[in-house]
């Protein structure tokens, strides 16, 4: 069976929309085992949002962050237990640890470890364009951020990098898929 590592950070933007895409590719390919890893922080996010029970009923298995090696989804990547990592959303922490080489937890240590193996990895940041967006709370109340010059540059620095694919939007899923199994 082929399997897919996704995993979720502590961004809220976007992330009720990535599981309702991801909810619907694991049934479109069910044939596909798909396993989720929870940074610290994405546990929390998921909570906040009511998406806990959603991913432990609707994906193969959930695994909650411990340490950088723990679970052992590195050595995992590196030994090409999976196609693919995906990380949707990604927050700008996570985004700008990978882009300067910062393995110091699960999902940027993954990434990078998986980038050395030739294992690709698919990446849909939080903070992709400089600019005011709005995002909706686990309340349904919109906020306005400002996502800084700063880290645009640190998406731009990853999406030249080798192995590393940016996602813009959490339909774009569709077509990594798309790509790997059809």
């Amino acid at each position: 069976m082929k399997s897919v590592a996704w995993g979720i950070t502590g961004s809220g933007d976007r992330i009720v929309e990535t599981y309702e895409v991801m909810s619907g590719i694991k049934k479109e390919y069910e044939d596909v085992e798909v396993r989720v890893y929870l940074s610290r922080a994405g546990e929390q996010v998921v909570k906040y949002y009511r998406l806990t029970d959603k991913l432990k009923n609707d994906f193969d298995r959930v695994y909650v962050e411990i340490n950088a090696n723990s679970p052992f989804l590195a050595g995992q990547l590196q030994i090409g237990r999976f196609e693919f990592l995906l990380i949707a959303p990604a927050t700008s922490n996570t985004v700008a640890k990978i882009s300067m080489g910062v393995a110091d937890s699960l999902l940027s240590n993954s990434a990078i470890m998986a980038m050395k193996a030739f294992v690709p990895v698919y990446l849909m940041p939080s903070d992709i364009v400089e600019g005011i967006v709005e995002t909706i709370l686990p309340s349904g109340k919109k906020m306005k951020l400002r996502i800084r010059r700063e880290d645009v540059e640190h998406v731009k620095r990853l999406s030249q990098m080798d192995g590393m694919f940016i996602l813009e939007k959490p339909e774009d899923i569709w077509g990594v898929f798309e790509k790997h199994f059809r």
